[in-house]
């Protein structure tokens, strides 16, 4: 007994006996704390960074492709690597694996904060990535092992207000201390957070595992797809520099495709896949899964390019630049709940036909604005179009996947569909930064010609090309000249960008297409 006449919380019979239920109780509160504390590391740095871009490119003479870079790193590892960190955790101790993800992404955070060259920065993203591989599922995991059943609904709730939050104030953080300080502290900023998560976790979080009994954890298929991603987005980052005739990006995208039919063979064999392929047998998980490939990529691949039009071409600050998603963010909290009862009076088709279709829309409207279009008339209708196409699909899909599954399939069923998000968004910025490439180079080249500018400066701006808007033209012009070269590399990436956005408009009307094909939700009303 302590001196006050109490026992101490002691985690290994936190849960055991009525005077253990205050000790219990603080648990689950730190235990959500904590789980809050993690995802806001992943959820932050995930939105941060894209507004940070332009000025990483500038300051460290970085071109187009390695800005991908920096983006794609992270990403590479933590869609591979995601399903893979839930399993360490079921295996060896969810708050165990919890911790060692949270200390690498704090220390990777810091080596990015300390990067003097764009290669130190994407090695050090590339670290981060496998942090947040093992931060990101056991955030969930923790909530879903400490909370019983009863109160798990009310702290996932929580959990996801806060990640709401975090996810709308991003941007503009990370844009305010670029624009104040450096770019280095929007990494940095994960220190102290990161510090207090781990000290929280060491002293107040419970440990839990899961089936002792599970199988191996799938290390085979974990490398596989990692290669064949890893595979595909080389390829399509470097060929515009390049060229698909050069043997290191065929022989890439050649060896990503095999590494990816190898996984599907894999999976398909191996005693405990990460990704148990049998529940794609089922039409709705099916459906939902091709679904958010398309429109995931869609999304994903399309929003990493607007900063750098708004910031690049448009001119705005980098406070601004995060803040203009921030209507997008509103819509989709605010229609939250009421989205969420959708699949209970409309089914599951509906509104999974519907919303991606007004998305299609939205993406289709960012294809109207030129180099010199303002916020209010151009870009806040189609970020309002888009956010309410993402608001009548979000919910429905997340109920979609978990309905579509056996009650103790759930949480694979989840991560899966998590996985199929981020992968589809690593594929689409490698690819849309092809097909922007293409177009931004094939403009320029005919603005340029038609400018008949002196051959010095057209040559000092052509070596340029792989930094896109990012050129930076030399001094020592007339003003009239450099004005028009400015100009014609702003349209030539304004022209690429309404590329990039009408083939996202094309896929998000293709995963409504696919829902309508796959999906065979009916009201609640209906079934049985």
């Amino acid at each position: 007994m302590s001196q006050i006449g109490k026992p101490p919380c002691d985690e290994s019979v936190i849960f055991h006996g009525a005077a253990a239920r205050p000790c219990a109780a603080a648990s689950r509160r730190w235990t959500l704390v904590a789980a809050i504390l993690g995802s806001s590391l992943s959820f932050i740095d995930g939105t941060v960074v894209n507004v940070t871009l332009p000025t990483i490119q500038r300051e460290l003479g970085a071109t187009s492709s390695d800005v991908q870079w920096v983006m794609e790193s992270y990403a590479l590892f933590l869609a591979s690597l995601l399903l893979v960190g839930g399993a360490l955790g079921d295996r060896f101790g969810r708050k165990r694996i919890f911790m060692i993800g949270a200390g690498l992404f704090t220390l990777a955070s810091i080596g990015c904060s300390l990067s003097s060259t764009v290669e130190m920065l994407i090695s050090a993203r590339a670290i981060q990535g496998i942090g947040a591989a093992l931060l990101v599922p056991g955030s969930l995991a923790l909530i879903s092992a400490t909370f019983p059943q009863l109160e798990r609904g009310a702290a996932i709730g929580t959990w996801s207000a806060f990640s709401g939050i975090t996810a709308a104030f991003g941007p503009v953080l990370g844009g305010f201390l670029v624009e104040h300080y450096s770019w280095t502290w929007a990494f940095l900023i994960n220190a102290p957070v990161g510090v207090v998560l781990l000290a929280i976790c060491a002293a107040k979080v419970p440990e839990s595992k899961g089936n002792a009994n599970a199988g191996p954890v799938d290390v085979l298929g974990a490398s596989l797809v990692t290669i064949g991603l890893a595979g595909l987005v080389f390829a399509f980052i470097e060929a515009p520099a390049r060229g698909w005739s050069a043997a290191p990006i065929w022989m890439s995208a050649m060896i990503g495709v095999l590494a990816l039919l190898l996984f599907v063979r894999v999976e398909m064999r191996a005693a405990s896949p990460m990704m148990p392929l049998n529940l794609f047998h089922e039409r709705n998980f099916a459906g939902a899964n091709i679904l958010t490939l398309l429109l995931y990529a869609a999304l994903g691949g399309s929003l990493f390019f607007l900063p750098l039009n708004l910031i690049q071409v448009q001119g705005y600050g980098a406070t601004a630049a995060g803040a203009a998603l921030l209507p997008f963010i509103a819509i989709m909290f605010l229609l939250s709940r009421w989205t969420g009862s959708l699949v209970d009076r409309f089914g599951s088709k509906l509104p999974l036909v519907v919303g991606p279709t007004i998305a299609a829309a939205g993406f289709a409207m960012f294809a109207l604005p030129s180099s010199e279009s303002t916020y209010w008339t151009a870009f806040f209708p189609a970020i309002c179009v888009l956010g309410l196409g993402m608001s009548v699909t979000v919910a429905p899909l997340t109920t979609t996947v978990m309905n579509a599954v056996r009650g103790e399939l759930t949480g694979t069923a989840s991560g899966i569909n998590n996985a199929v998000s981020r992968a589809a968004a690593l594929l689409a910025i490698a690819l849309f930064g092809f097909v922007l490439a293409l177009v931004f180079n094939a403009t320029l080249d005919s603005g340029l010609r038609q400018l008949h500018a002196p051959a010095a400066l057209v040559s000092a701006v052509v070596a340029q090309r792989a930094k896109l808007a990012g050129i930076v033209i030399p001094s020592g012009y007339p003003d009239a000249t450099v004005s028009a070269i400015k100009h014609a590399v702003s349209n030539s990436f304004v022209l690429g960008f309404r590329w990039v956005m009408l083939i996202s408009s094309g896929m998000a009307l293709l995963s409504a297409i696919s829902a309508w094909i796959f999906i065979e939700g009916k009201p609640a009303a209906m079934r049985g």
